[in-house]
């Protein structure tokens, strides 16, 4: 029986690493070719390593887009530092993301000098996000810090939003990985279950134009998920402190209502079912610096 791969196929895993805010996600959707990270212009919005799966018919590259490493200031914070070094020392090639309209600095040069002490033998790809923010003289400025930074494998510009070179980094990443079969089924996008990806898309919509303090204290658990004609949905959405509960809710429910519709289109879209979505939320005072309660938030 010959084998449905050819010979030359690889296959591996993959992660973003670099500053928060600097285009991992929307990185991520790109090669993914549809929305499996959330986005938002909060840094530290990204909490767990969902995994983006990239089909080709000479390879499958599986993504792993982690938090932003950052100065922890709560066990949260923490938390997401372990799960971020974790998935270095795990993946076979790191994609190391600096964006085009910010010069390197040392918040790069940290990243760059713990990712040796995790992960000394893994190939490093730098990647220049963000090109459709940057002339291209600030571009190729950007492209000599990166070089004096560490020694990379390769240096690629890309920009996710406009597409560009998008492939190329794509080609450059399966490149590094070792010859195997696929490690998922065609036409599987992630292994996140149903509901991480739902309470994800709900979190994202939560956070859409709002007030610095609030992204960090957002965390959303799907409670209840009940099929029928139209699947309902039952969400709750905790936050720290009632003043940020009133942020959520708005004025005579009218923000909740806008999270609801803008999440339960997103969550349609990956669904492809009709969706009637209850969200809830709750008080969980100082919950990031609680054990016990992040244990109940997932964390």
């Amino acid at each position: 029986m010959t084998q449905p791969w050819p010979d030359d196929f690889r296959s591996g895993f993959a992660c973003f690493v670099g500053r928060p805010n600097v285009g991992k996600s929307t990185l991520t959707n790109a090669l993914v070719g549809q929305k499996v990270a959330i986005t938002s212009s909060r840094p530290q919005t990204t909490r767990h390593a969902i995994r983006g799966i990239v089909h080709r018919s000479d390879g499958q590259l599986v993504l792993v887009d982690t938090p932003g490493l950052h100065k922890p200031r709560t066990l949260l914070g923490e938390r997401l530092n372990d799960v971020v070094r974790t998935t270095w020392a795990e993946v076979d090639v790191i994609g190391f993301c600096a964006p085009a309209d910010q010069a390197v600095g040392p918040g790069d040069r940290f990243i760059v000098s713990e990712l040796r002490k995790v992960a000394d033998r893994t190939p490093v790809v730098g990647i220049l996000t963000k090109t459709d923010l940057a002339r291209p003289e600030v571009i190729a400025q950007r492209l000599l810090e990166l070089q004096e930074l560490a020694d990379f494998a390769e240096i690629v510009p890309v920009s996710a939003v406009s597409g560009k070179q998008v492939e190329l980094l794509t080609d450059l990443l399966l490149a590094q990985m070792p010859p195997g079969p696929p490690l998922y089924p065609e036409g599987e996008l992630s292994d996140e279950p149903e509901t991480t990806m739902i309470a994800e898309f709900i979190r994202e919509a939560a956070l859409e134009g709002v007030r610095d303090e609030l992204p960090h204290s957002l965390a959303v658990v799907v409670e209840e998920m009940v099929e029928g004609r139209t699947l309902k949905i039952r969400a709750e959405i905790f936050v720290e402190r009632q003043s940020q509960k009133a942020i959520v809710i708005g004025r005579g429910g009218s923000r909740l209502k806008e999270v609801g519709t803008n999440s339960r289109q997103q969550i349609e879209k990956m669904l492809g079912t009709q969706v009637h979505l209850d969200l809830f939320v709750k008080v969980a005072k100082d919950w990031q610096r609680d054990p016990r309660q992040l244990r109940k938030l997932g964390f």
